[in-house]
């Protein structure tokens, strides 16, 4: 308002004031001389006024104390990141804060970088008292992936190694979650994850974490992609089927604007109102799409067909609609001076976002200044755009202005401008190069036929163990594997062999067990060859899946024991290790627990709890399936003691499901009920969700058993929600439904368990495991047998027998 009387007094009557204005209405001021457009370059927000009030209802929920999740879906240019800008703003006067994380195309970045990103910008901002207190316990496990807490908080020491992968996967991802809920109550945050369809595996795999989390939290997560980019085995598809069957997200589906809206946004940036024939043949040329709407417009308008004086006179219209929005663009790059082109198209190789004095170090034969004014050029025709607070840096406006330059280079040209940009931007980072691993390593790959492969696999190799060290094993494989194919037709060396190792744990950590093992094999063979024994060692004592469950990793394991010094750690983690998968094979019972209980003397000698507690439990899990299972509870009263001194979740839920076993075999069902809560907490703490889900089960069947219809259902919903589609807890859902007389409902279940089981494989090393779905079943079936005398039971419970049989172990 002119007159300062008429001024709003708060933040709360200027959203009052917004909330009364049509947004179709709303922009910056246009200029209508020359070819400065402003309202084109994001003031104009037309249209969107359903998809707005679905983002502030769900905006509302938030301020309410429910956290939710929208997908904001779209072909390119259809205005995602555009509303999602619109709604920034408009949370911003709600009082929420506004959090931005972006995904790029090009890759190069480190593990979770569109959540580092979100973080690091609240980080910077935010008090370091308050940042610690909203931090607490998790700062330094945060701190490891967002350096930036280091820097604000530099009293942090690194947060404990844990040796399971996954339990230390798990730690990270209920640290940045426990973070965000906690800053989440001081204020609400809106967090928006840009152009996710190119996000890495690592993100998208704490996405699915944090939407479980969101419950009671104040945040509003914000993710967009385009469903033009996926297909059924791309990642994003895989993590969208997850969070669908859990109804965890809402999905925004945005489409072309209406002929009514190119018309607005015609009169807005023209300044007059466009004759009918005129907007529905840019209507019908761009289909509505904001991207192309704008740069058909731009063109009229700078063109000169589009302007007041052509008004009348509508016959001698001259509208040239280009076939697609990279002949758009193209049009605009030709304006552009022939340096401005250079220096763009080297900008677009470098990637999405790019900074001064990298391009100052790439144009070389362009000054400071001329530098200067090819930037300008380029902000004046709203190419590129200055990031907010950040001198120097740059990115594309659009990713298509990226990708419409980068496709205009031959092979050739990319190939050396890759390794002209790698060689700079290792000039450039200096000491600080290991860091900046994940980029360099994206040019080097590219140029390798230039450059060779020494820097790629180097920058590869340090890029995979920084993504290790992050539990994002996704990237780290990528990296690793990089490497060690770089060194593909090479003689293995100390290089390859460590290489090797590494790609072995990530594969292992991801299930892909025969490589793995294959890796991990090829790396001990060259140690043992070349007396590194230390080295060979370290490689049996890796230890994926849930710990010791793989057999093949026996035959490493029982030759490296007679490399290490007798009583030592390593031999004592070597006995766990092998005892566990061992002690169940029939005539291996009484060696796995003379090794145990050695184990179990090492550890006591050196003052290692964790390694105690371990053997302790492995001796509780061979005494289920071998003969001798009395001996084996002996140490589950020891075990629950340690229990509560080591920090150790996944042993400990182990631990603490085994004494609710045994307290259910003496006939206390209150105590057993009691001590499953409590290895249901602790398998939650570790991420072993298939744990969790396992107790849940078995408590649903307790419970109904005793005529428990409140603990059967709150575990039934709990146990729904920690591993959907599982056959273990489907059969739980069987069990109840059929004991309550619901014979229908109770089949329907059956009948998803089969389907499931039909996809479930017979030859994995995990039959050995108690929780694995078959074994599981084979528990449950007898008692739905029981209970409805359904013959069609059978074939399910012969298929769970072939499986169990199958498996190297037949004593389960």
């Amino acid at each position: 308002a002119k007159d300062p009387s008429e001024r709003p007094e708060s933040a709360q009557d200027v959203f009052n004031a917004l909330d009364a204005i049509d947004l179709t209405a709303r922009g910056e001021t246009v200029e209508r001389e020359g070819t400065s457009l402003e309202s084109l370059a994001g003031g104009v927000f037309v249209g969107r006024q359903m998809e707005m009030g679905q983002l502030k209802a769900a905006l509302e929920d938030v301020l309410g104390g429910s956290g939710r999740l929208v997908m904001l879906v779209g072909e390119p240019g259809i205005g995602k990141t555009r509303i999602s800008e619109e709604l920034a703003t408009y949370a911003g006067l709600r009082g929420a804060t506004v959090l931005w994380g972006r995904c790029y195309e090009t890759g190069g970045q480190p593990p979770y970088w569109p959540w580092v990103q979100a973080i690091r910008s609240y980080v910077r901002e935010i008090d370091p008292d308050e940042l610690r207190r909203q931090m607490g316990s998790s700062a330094s496990v945060v701190a490891e992936i967002v350096t930036d807490v280091k820097d604000r908080l530099p009293e942090l020491q690194p947060p404990p190694k844990m040796d399971d992968p996954d339990s230390a996967r798990f730690r990270l991802f209920d640290s940045i979650a426990s973070f965000l809920r906690s800053a989440s109550q001081a204020r609400p945050l809106v967090i928006v994850l840009d152009d996710l369809h190119w996000s890495d595996q690592p993100s998208l795999s704490f996405l699915e974490f944090m939407a479980r989390e969101l419950g009671q939290s104040r945040v509003l997560l914000v993710c967009t992609y385009r469903d033009v980019e996926l297909n059924r085995r791309h990642p994003l598809t895989v993590t969208l089927g997850d969070l669908a069957r859990e109804r965890l997200y809402e999905r925004v589906v945005l489409r072309g604007l209406t002929e009514g809206d190119v018309a607005r946004f015609i009169e807005i940036a023209s300044g007059f109102a466009p004759p009918s024939e005129l907007s529905a043949t840019v209507y019908r040329h761009t289909e509505g799409n904001p991207l192309f709407l704008t740069e058909v417009v731009r063109e009229l308008v700078q063109s000169g067909e589009l302007s007041e004086n052509r008004e009348s006179g509508t016959s001698t219209w001259s509208i040239r609609i280009p076939e697609g929005v990279r002949e758009v663009i193209g049009r605009r790059l030709d304006r552009l001076s022939e340096r401005a082109n250079e220096v763009l198209t080297t900008a677009a190789v470098v990637g999405r976002d790019f900074r001064f004095e990298v391009l100052k170090e790439l144009a070389e034969d362009t000054s400071e200044g001329q530098l200067l004014d090819v930037l300008d050029e380029a902000l004046d025709a709203r190419l590129i755009e200055e990031f907010s607070g950040e001198i120097g840096h740059y990115q594309f406006s659009h990713a298509l202005m990226q990708e419409t330059l980068t496709s205009e280079l031959s092979l050739t040209r990319r190939v050396r401008l890759h390794a002209q940009i790698a060689e700079t931007l290792e000039r450039v980072y200096g000491d600080e190069s290991d860091e900046r691993a994940a980029e360099l390593v994206v040019h080097f790959d590219q140029a390798q036929t230039l450059l060779g492969t020494d820097r790629l696999i180097h920058y590869s190799a340090v890029a995979g163990r920084r993504s290790l060290a992050a539990s994002a094993y996704e990237d780290a494989l990528i990296h690793l594997d990089r490497a060690v194919a770089a060194r593909a037709h090479a003689p293995i060396d100390d290089e390859i062999a460590a290489l090797r190792a590494d790609a072995g744990l990530a594969r292992g950590v991801l299930r892909n067990i025969e490589p793995a093992l294959a890796h991990l094999n090829a790396s001990f063979e060259y140690y043992d060859a070349t007396g590194q024994h230390a080295q060979a060692i370290n490689v049996a004592l890796t230890t994926f899946v849930a710990g010791s469950l793989i057999r093949g990793m026996v035959p490493l394991q029982e030759r490296a024991l007679e490399m290490v010094e007798p009583g030592s750690i390593e031999e004592g983690r070597l006995f766990v290790l092998w005892a566990r998968p061992m002690g169940t094979v029939d005539g291996y019972f009484e060696l796995a627990s003379q090794r145990l209980e050695k184990a179990i003397e090492i550890a006591v000698k050196h003052g290692d709890k964790g390694l105690e507690m371990r053997a302790h439990a492995n001796f509780v899990h061979i005494g289920q399936v071998a003969e001798n299972r009395a001996n084996g509870f002996e140490h589950i009263y020891q075990a629950v003691e340690l229990a509560a001194e080591v920090d150790d979740p996944l042993t400990e839920s182990n631990v603490r499901y085994f004494m609710a076993l045994l307290l259910s075999s003496e006939g206390d069902v209150a105590g057993c009920l009691d001590m499953f809560d409590l290895a249901i907490a602790a398998a939650e703490r570790s991420g072993d969700r298939e744990r969790s889900s396992t107790i849940h089960g078995l408590i649903v069947i307790t419970s109904a058993f005793r005529g428990d219809w409140e603990r059967t259902r709150i575990h039934r919903e709990r146990g729904a929600l920690s591993w959907p589609d599982d056959p273990r807890g489907l059969a739980g859902e069987a069990f109840v439904e059929y004991l309550q007389g619901n014979m229908s409902e109770g089949r329907a279940y059956v009948a998803q368990i089969e389907k499931l089981m039909a996809n479930i494989s017979d030859k994995s090393d995990l039959l050995s495991s108690p929780s694995h779905p078959a074994v599981a079943l084979a528990r449950t079936l007898p008692y739905l047998y029981r209970i409805t005398g359904d013959d069609d039971l059978i074939p399910l419970a012969e298929t769970c027998g072939r499986m169990i049989l199958s498996g190297e172990s037949n004593q389960t």
